[in-house]
């Protein structure tokens, strides 16, 4: 019984669906406070702490620190244990998300005024970097490609991995990925406590500008905390896909990228749009029929019960109006005109367009990055890129006549806001006589 709505543009059509789309992982008060108590320890004991907790959460009996870290020999052994086959998809998948990224670099430059004075940019990468990679029961390759190889083709200068190390071992298709993208040290320690390590640094984990990577609701709790003392990605809610067909495509075919989502966890959001119920329910119909033969049922039945919504929208500005308002992570646009209607898209993290461009394509191998904002962020933030790891610095240098000229105008600008030192500095040369 997934939730249906009828597309209208009314007031209260438009809360409803705030109501469907929203969610708020890190409200509740008794993890924010967990989470407190969690980064004070680690900023007070540093590595004590951090053994004491990776003990206590991560399954992990380690006696020493020199455990946290991983080897050059553990390493070896994850790419032996990889299947050749495996090993050649996280090579090819790695080399286009390395082409992608190579095209977003930023150039530094400099113009010049018609005084002779250089103003610009200057591009540099920061100098440290962390990456959170999910561990548990779950292997996730493709994250670690998806937050190093940007940061590596940026230019950083040093990418350190934390990830969580079930009784004392990591998934060797992670290690892989992480060696293969350039990871430079790689520490077995999860949830907030390792995010608290990057942030301040203990005797270990080296203090990194900025942590990237998703992560469970003590993660997210713990970056959002951190906000200001270290530079964030994004504070990562459940994933979201959002399918426009006009009844063309495959039913099967929407099924299945609607299980794509929803087969992360039941917070999951998985929402349709189609120009009639009688196409929602085909869709309807391939749901109750694939359902059962997906080794992830249980969670995608409870996130297509908690969160899923069916959408009738009779036109395509209205489609248009309802995408543009939820703004979701994850757009596919399965409709004959894909192109052009995505022109009308102002607000989604990455459009996959056409009937045969699913989105798990994009979360693997497509090139551009699967990290994404999502609860209705992507209205002000962008997908993760190499931009995310550079910073850039303005350059100003005056000539003697611009100097002159540009206090003219600070000058009257400073005294009028009452900050008279900033007038005489900025006058100082204008007693000056030029050389020439």
């Amino acid at each position: 019984m997934i939730k249906r709505l009828v597309a209208a543009d009314t007031a209260s059509f438009w809360r409803q669906i705030d109501e469907a789309v929203a969610f708020e992982a890190v409200a509740d008060p008794v993890v924010v406070e967990r989470v407190d108590n969690i980064l004070s320890a680690i900023r007070r004991d540093g590595d004590t702490a951090l053994l004491q907790f990776t003990r206590q959460f991560d399954q992990n009996d380690i006696q020493s620190v020199g455990e946290l870290e991983v080897s050059a020999a553990e390493i070896a052994e994850a790419k032996q244990a990889v299947d050749a086959e495996l090993l050649a998809a996280i090579d090819q998948a790695a080399k286009r998300i390395e082409a992608f990224h190579h095209c977003q670099k930023s150039e530094s430059w400099i113009i010049h005024d018609e005084f002779g004075s250089a103003l610009g940019q200057r591009v540099t990468p920061i100098d440290r970097a962390g990456l959170y990679v999910p561990g548990g029961q779950a292997a996730y390759p493709s994250s670690v490609l998806m937050n190093a190889v940007p940061a590596k083709v940026a230019g950083v200068g040093e990418l350190i991995m934390v990830t969580p190390a079930m009784n004392g071992k990591i998934n060797p298709l992670v290690l892989v990925a992480a060696d293969l993208a350039g990871v430079d040290r790689i520490f077995k320690v999860g949830g907030a406590q390792a995010v608290a390590a990057l942030a301040y640094g203990t005797e270990s984990v080296p203090k990194v500008d900025k942590i990237v990577g998703p992560g469970n609701v003590y993660v997210a709790a713990a970056k959002k905390a951190l906000f200001g003392r270290v530079g964030l990605d994004m504070i990562a809610g459940p994933s979201e896909i959002l399918v426009y067909t006009d009844g063309q495509t495959p039913a099967d075919w929407i099924a299945l990228d609607l299980f794509s989502q929803a087969e992360h966890d039941a917070d999951a959001q998985a929402v349709l749009l189609a120009p009639s119920q009688a196409v929602l329910d085909e869709v309807a119909e391939a749901i109750e029929r694939l359902l059962p033969e997906r080794p992830r049922k249980d969670i995608i039945k409870e996130s297509l019960l908690n969160r899923a919504l069916f959408i009738e929208v009779a036109t395509e500005q209205l489609a248009a109006q309802v995408i543009n308002h939820i703004a979701p992570e994850h757009l596919e646009l399965s409709i004959a005109n894909a192109a052009k209607f995505s022109e009308r898209v102002r607000h989604a993290g990455a459009i996959f367009m056409g009937r045969y461009t699913a989105e798990a394509l994009g979360d693997y191998c497509a090139g551009p990055n699967h990290v994404l904002p999502t609860s209705q962020t992507a209205r002000f933030s962008s997908p993760l890129g190499v931009y995310d790891f550079e910073k850039r610095s303005s350059i100003i240098e005056c000539s003697l006549e611009g100097a002159q000229a540009l206090a003219k105008i600070a000058g009257p600008l400073a005294r009028a806001e009452g900050l008279h030192a900033h007038a005489a500095s900025a006058e100082a040369r204008l007693a000056i006589e030029s050389a020439d």
